[in-house]
């Protein structure tokens, strides 16, 4: 059965590149772009990974996280954090908000692609 990937992102080169990268790796493929949208298409899609931008309008990435850990359902969702930000701070309150991962911008398609795999490979 084909995994299900969201990505949440409100820069349109961005969620364009990555969900080209996403369905040539063979998934299925959702965008959000803003984080209230993705809060909605996790409730509806159910997905198997969600790709987060931390700086969304209406609810950043981190909110998104904190939303998705409460709810029983999706407490094993995996949830990797992409930002811009990657000081060491940030790094942590995206790991202690529940994300499973954290890359910093600009990151290496390979290195991501390989982290997706990994995560939903673990999630079979």
């Amino acid at each position: 059965m084909t995994k299900t990937v969201l990505i949440a992102d409100d820069e349109p080169n961005i969620l364009i590149s990555l969900e080209y990268l996403m369905k040539r790796e063979g998934y299925r493929v959702v965008v959000a772009h803003d984080g209230q949208e993705a809060c909605e298409l996790i409730e509806r899609e159910h997905p198997d990974l969600v790709l987060l931008d931390v700086m969304m309008p209406k609810k950043t990435g981190f909110d998104v996280c904190h939303e998705i850990r409460a709810n029983e359902t999706f407490k094993a969702l995996p949830i990797v954090l992409l930002t811009a930000k990657g000081r060491d701070t940030d790094v942590a309150k995206g790991l202690a908000m529940g994300a499973n991962d954290y890359m910093t911008k600009p990151f290496s398609t390979k290195e991501l692609a390989q982290k997706v795999r990994d995560l939903l490979g673990a999630q079979a």
